[in-house]
């Protein structure tokens, strides 16, 4: 099967390419202006760029290594790159080449965005993660003390490659933990991917598959019909942030250890109940959520933090407005809406179910 284009319209159009063995189109993405390319990428994968510099015979190609994972999401990781960009005589006209997980290309993405008040970015993620979420949709950011992505910008890429090749080395728990965001995109927009989990045998979603395909381009095709007419988050888009109030409070008290994709799944159990508590949800859907994310292998529960620290952390979250929680919620399958200041009663029997203490 050919490569899949999948397109992003609006003011700085882009396309998406989904398939197998892509780095060879990194030129054609690129295109002919820039001289210079900054090749940011995780540290572990030094061959896999190396690889990707041996396509790109027509640039001036530097290659700078950051930490792996959420490591790399810091203002001093940042302003090395800067740094960097400046030794290097980095112009407007110059390009970034993000390549690695979600962290790597919301990273390489903010460098992009700020060097110069904005260059050229193409982002070829390496997770399933980054390929349904990070890459896709311009947003960038990192990591302050306080919270995550909490320092960002908006800053469209020239294009996303996401070879399926590339998740043939993914260990298993992070090609899983990429699924939590895949099945969140089916309960807020496209039931058709809840049907394909729960009919497909769990182990046999694997890198080479036509399921996992399907599953990578539904979810992207979701995100693209989000961003298009709302890239900076001012009104539907902040439905893509369904289970996203909890999650990021759960990655930040577990210090990351917790994948972002796990605490989607946990997240979004936690605001199902939470909308089934607000008499906003049935109980089969609020249900399903539990029964959907266990069934590929996710966690649905977790107690490694209080209440009060939980909810301290969800107070400086992007989607709260004040002194007042907002949280998406479902009213059914692809029925997204806003829950705002809900309760406390309703808060703590949400974390009380999140926890597995809910008897």
């Amino acid at each position: 099967m050919g490569a899949t284009m999948l397109h992003v319209g609006g003011a700085s159009p882009y396309d998406v390419v989904v398939g197998h063995d892509l780095l060879d189109r990194l030129p054609g993405v690129l295109g002919d202006q820039p001289e210079r390319v900054a090749l940011i990428h995780a540290a572990t994968l030094g061959e896999l760029a190396h690889r990707a510099r041996s396509q790109l015979g027509a640039y001036d190609v530097h290659l700078l290594p950051v930490p792996d994972g959420e490591a790399a999401k810091t203002a001093p990781v940042a302003a090395d790159c800067w740094e960097s960009l400046g030794r290097l005589g980095f112009t407007r006209s110059d390009a970034v080449v993000a390549l690695g997980g979600g962290a790597t290309t919301d990273l390489g993405g903010f460098v992009a965005a700020t060097w110069l008040r904005g260059v050229r970015v193409v982002h070829v993620p390496t997770s399933l993660l980054a390929m349904v979420d990070a890459a896709v949709g311009g947003k960038t950011g990192i990591d302050t003390g306080s919270g995550k992505n909490l320092v960002g910008s908006f800053h469209e890429p020239a294009g996303v490659l996401c070879d399926l090749t590339l998740l043939d080395t993914l260990p298993r728990d992070e090609l899983v933990a990429g699924l939590g965001e895949v099945i969140k995109c089916g309960f807020i927009a496209d039931p058709v991917i809840l049907d394909l989990v729960e009919r497909t045998d769990p182990d046999t979603i694997t890198a080479d598959s036509d399921v996992l395909r399907e599953l990578v381009e539904r979810a992207i095709q979701v995100k693209i019909d989000v961003v298009v007419d709302d890239l900076k988050e001012s009104g539907r888009r902040e439905i893509l942030n369904y289970g996203h109030t909890m999650a990021h409070a759960i990655e930040r008290a577990s210090d990351y250890q917790v994948r972002h994709g796990e605490a989607v799944a946990i997240g979004s159990v936690f605001v199902a109940e939470l909308a089934r508590q607000a008499g906003v949800l049935d109980d089969a859907t609020a249900d399903r959520h539990r029964t959907l994310f266990a069934r590929v292998g996710l966690p649905i529960r977790w107690y490694g933090a209080s209440f009060e620290e939980l909810r301290h952390a969800m107070a400086v979250d992007k989607k709260a407005r004040g002194s007042r929680l907002r949280f998406v919620v479902l009213s059914g399958v692809g029925a997204p809406q806003v829950l705002a200041d809900p309760s406390e009663d309703m808060l703590r029997a949400a974390y009380r179910v999140m926890t597995g203490s809910e008897s």
